[in-house]
């Protein structure tokens, strides 16, 4: 009888820990499809939906800031289907497995002044691998831009000058008397170098700025710094749009190319269409003077495939835009910055609290 109770208590033992296992790997289970079931909706809201991006360059301040963490919209212009293989929440790509891609319906078109994420165009990566770039959208398809001492012009229009935009400018003060440093970058502006003689500065600021700064009792004169425009800014440059112009104060007047757009290549517009026509949609040209082939072809005309778009930093004397390297594809949008979720100032290591959720504009 013993015995028997024995061998009831055991097999009862090993009921409740085999009852306990089953718990156990019921818990885990349901938690790994928890998990499962969180990763992949946070895969198709990264993918689809919203992502988030950290401002690392000065080149959009003080709209901007370096240490913003955005939330980028990708339905607003359409989000992009899967064009390359990546491991999920990271920056790994495979750049040699790529899909075949088409951007889906958006809720809006890219606007004038939007400020826009996108695909450093004239990185050497498929697209969706590119360096991701934040820029304000100052030109459509079909824009007539110009800049004119430092002043852009939309369409025969000064563009608007919004209230975060910073330029250079070269500050006099009296005579044996220097410039606070610290009174300057409190007040929001940047001391760049000293020109000249011991009493000018040039400082990166906005305008509102500078107006105030004509009222500082040190302060003599404020005066707009602008390249001569015959100083050659791009002559050891890199990029073949900047290869026909001066500086990044001056640009003649130039289209903003558009899907349809018929255009003439000549040896003297060619810098502007050459990425255009042999990088973003992958024709081979030969080019002796003013005599091109295209696909074999041998023709001067030239159909443009897809809609483009003008893009320029806030902080423009602090930004490599597309003035320097041309025009950004359609197909290289991102999506629009719409939230600063988050802001770090890495130099008092500390978030700028003033700056967390605030809607971008």
């Amino acid at each position: 009888m013993a015995d028997n109770n024995s061998i009831s208590r055991r097999e009862q033992r090993r009921k409740r820990r085999k009852d306990e296992d089953k718990k156990a790997k019921g818990w885990i289970r349901e938690w790994g499809d928890a998990l499962l079931f969180a990763a992949i909706a946070a895969l198709i809201i990264r993918t689809f939906f919203f992502e988030a991006y950290r401002i690392p360059t000065p080149s959009m301040e003080n709209t901007l800031l370096t240490g913003d963490f955005l939330v980028v919209s990708k339905i607003n212009y359409g989000p992009r289907t899967p064009m390359v293989l990546s491991v999920p929440f990271t920056n790994i790509n495979f750049h040699a497995i790529t899909f075949p891609w088409t951007r889906l319906p958006g809720i809006s078109e890219i606007e004038r002044n939007d400020i826009v994420v996108f695909n450093y165009p004239i990185d050497i990566a498929p697209i969706a691998a590119k360096t991701s770039y934040v820029k304000r959208c100052v030109g459509l398809p079909g824009d007539s831009l110009a800049i004119r001492d430092k002043r852009l012009f939309v369409n025969g229009e000064p563009a608007p000058i919004f209230p975060g935009l910073q330029k250079n400018y070269i500050v006099t003060v009296q005579d044996r008397v220097r410039l606070s440093t610290s009174k300057v970058e409190a007040n929001g502006g940047h001391l760049v170098n000293r020109v000249g003689g011991q009493n000018q500065y040039r400082i990166n600021m906005t305008d509102d700025l500078a107006e105030e700064m004509k009222s500082w009792p040190e302060v003599t004169s404020v005066e707009l710094y602008v390249l001569p425009e015959d100083f050659d800014e791009y002559a050891r440059a890199d990029f073949s749009f900047s290869s026909g112009f001066n500086n990044h104060d001056h640009l003649p007047q130039i289209t903003v190319p558009y899907e349809g757009q018929q255009v003439t290549l000549t040896s003297e517009n060619w810098h502007i269409y050459e990425n255009i026509i042999t990088r973003y949609e992958r024709n081979t040209v030969e080019q002796n003077g003013g005599n091109f082939v295209i696909n074999g072809e041998q023709t001067n005309r030239y159909t443009i495939k897809q809609d483009y778009y003008f893009m320029m930093g806030d902080n423009r004397d602090n930004s490599e835009d597309s003035r320097f390297w041309g025009f950004v594809p359609r197909d290289h949008i991102v999506g629009e910055a719409s939230l600063i979720y988050f802001s770090w100032n890495s130099e008092r290591t500390l978030p700028r609290f003033g700056r967390i959720l605030n809607i971008i504009d």
